[in-house]
C-alpha cells in the first residue's frame, strides 16, 4: 500500500447516505411539535343576516295556512320542532317550504343534530343555491362531526354561494344599497371561513392523504389566502408522511422561493440536494436553515430546553449535510468545521455518525498532507471510531487507518 495517499475504495459516494435520509422524517414529526406551536388560528365570527325566507300570504282555510299559524303560536320549542317536520313532510311543495326548512336547520343546529342540519340544508339549497348563511350552517354541522370530506364539500358549496354574492352588481335603487353592502361583507366574511375550515380541518386530520386533500384544495381555492402560508408545514409532512417524496420536496423547494418555508423542509430539500451530488445547493440550503433557526425567536409557551433542543437538532443536521457536501467538494478545511460542528446532533443516529466520521478522518488527513502534519493524529482518531460502526464506512475506514498509522507511524 503506498501511505501518501488513501486508496479509492476507501472513500464510498457521498451521496450513499440512505438511512440518514430516512432518519430525516423521524426528526421532521419530533421537530414539528414545536414547529407547530407558530401556527396561528384567528378568525372573526361572521355577522348574522336578517333572516332570508319569509312566510308568504297564510291561507286560514287550508290545513297547510292552519298549520303554520299554529307553528307561529306554538310556545313549546319541542312541540313546534314536531309541527315544523310534520309540515316539512305533509307539504314539500309548499310556498312556505323554504321559511319551514330554514326554522328546522335552525331548530337542528341549536340542539346539536348535525345530521338533520345537513339533511334539511341539502333540501333548502336545492330551492335557494344563493342562500350562504345556510350554506354555512351546514359547514359548520360538517364541522361538528369532524368529517374532513364534508367539510371539503361543504366549505365548497358555502364558498360559491358567497363567491356569487360577492360578485352580484351594486343595486342601482337607493334604498337597496344598504342591504347589498351588508350581504357582500357577511358573504365576504364567510368566504375566509371556509379557508379557515379547510386548514383547521387539515390541522385535526391524522391521515396524511386526508392533510393533502384539504390542503391543495384550499391552495386551488384560495391561493391568495391567509391560510395559505399557514398550511405550508403540516401539507409538506404529509406528503413526506404519505410516501410522496418528491411532491414534498418539489412544495418545499416552492415555498422557500416565497419565504414560507419551515427549517424541516429546508433541511429536506439541502438532504435531496445532496443525494442529487448537487453540492453548491445543498450547501446554501443548509445555510440558510441554520440562518434561519438562529434567527428565529423562542415561541411562548415553549421550554428553553425544548427549544434548544430543537436548534440543536437543526443546525446540527444541517451542518452535517454542508460538512458531507463540501468533503464532495474536496473543501476539506470547511468540511471538517461543518462536520465537527454536527457530531454531537449525530450520535444518536449511526449512519450519519459513521459518515461525518469517515469524512472527518478523510479531511483531517488532506489537511494533515497539506502541511499541518499535527492533524494526522485528528485523521487516525476519527478514522478508527469509525471503523467501529458496522455499515458501508467501516471497511474503508479500517484501510484508512492502515494509510494513516503507515504514513505518520501514529499508533
Amino acid at each position: 500500500m503506498n501511505p501518501t495517499r488513501l486508496p479509492p475504495v476507501a472513500r464510498p459516494a457521498v451521496s450513499g447516505a440512505r438511512g440518514a435520509r430516512r432518519g430525516v422524517s423521524a426528526r421532521i414529526d419530533a421537530m414539528v411539535r414545536i414547529s407547530t406551536v407558530f401556527l396561528a388560528i384567528v378568525l372573526s365570527a361572521p355577522l348574522a343576516l336578517a333572516q332570508r325566507h319569509s312566510l308568504t300570504a297564510i291561507s286560514p282555510d287550508a290545513p297547510e295556512g292552519r298549520m303554520l299559524q299554529q307553528i307561529q303560536q306554538e310556545l313549546d320549542t319541542a312541540t313546534q320542532l314536531s309541527l315544523l317536520e310534520q309540515f316539512a313532510a305533509q307539504y314539500p311543495k309548499n310556498e312556505n317550504i323554504a321559511w319551514v326548512y330554514d326554522q328546522l336547520i335552525a331548530a337542528y343546529a341549536k340542539a346539536g343534530q348535525s345530521d338533520k342540519v345537513l339533511e334539511t340544508g341539502q333540501k333548502l339549497l336545492a330551492i335557494d343555491a344563493g342562500d350562504v348563511a345556510t350554506a354555512q350552517q351546514c359547514l359548520k354541522a360538517a364541522e361538528a362531526k369532524k368529517d374532513p370530506e364534508l367539510v371539503l364539500k361543504w366549505s365548497v358549496t358555502a364558498s360559491d354561494a358567497a363567491r356569487k354574492v360577492l360578485k352580484s352588481p351594486q343595486p342601482a335603487a337607493e334604498d337597496e344599497v344598504e342591504a347589498w353592502k351588508r350581504d357582500v361583507d357577511y358573504a365576504r366574511q364567510v368566504d375566509i371561513y371556509t379557508d379557515y375550515s379547510l386548514y383547521a380541518a387539515l390541522l385535526q386530520s391524522t391521515d396524511p392523504k386526508v392533510r393533502i386533500e384539504l390542503g391543495e384544495a384550499l391552495q386551488t381555492r384560495s391561493p391568495q389566502s391567509e391560510y395559505v402560508p399557514k398550511l405550508s408545514q403540516p401539507l409538506f409532512l404529509a406528503y413526506m408522511q404519505a410516501g410522496q417524496s418528491d411532491k414534498g420536496i418539489a412544495f418545499a423547494e416552492k415555498c422557500i422561493g416565497a419565504n414560507q418555508a419551515s427549517e424541516e423542509m429546508m433541511l429536506a430539500v439541502a438532504q435531496s440536494y445532496m443525494d442529487k451530488k448537487l453540492a453548491d445547493k445543498a450547501i446554501a440550503a443548509s445555510e440558510q436553515a441554520i440562518q434561519s433557526a438562529d434567527a428565529k425567536q423562542k415561541p411562548e409557551g415553549v421550554a428553553d430546553a425544548d427549544w434548544q433542543t430543537w436548534k440543536t437538532q437543526i443546525k446540527g443536521r444541517a451542518s452535517w449535510i454542508a460538512g458531507v457536501s463540501y468533503a464532495a467538494q474536496s473543501k476539506w478545511a470547511v468540511a471538517d468545521k461543518s462536520l465537527r460542528a454536527a457530531l454531537p446532533s449525530v450520535q444518536g443516529d449511526k449512519n450519519m455518525l459513521a459518515e461525518a466520521l469517515f469524512f472527518l478522518g478523510l479531511a483531517n488527513y488532506r489537511i494533515a498532507e497539506s502541511g499541518q502534519t499535527e492533524r494526522a493524529g485528528d485523521a487516525l482518531r476519527f478514522s478508527e471510531q469509525c471503523a467501529g460502526i458496522p455499515g458501508p464506512y467501516q471497511v474503508p475506514a479500517r484501510t484508512n487507518v492502515r494509510a494513516i498509522r503507515a504514513k505518520y507511524r501514529q499508533q
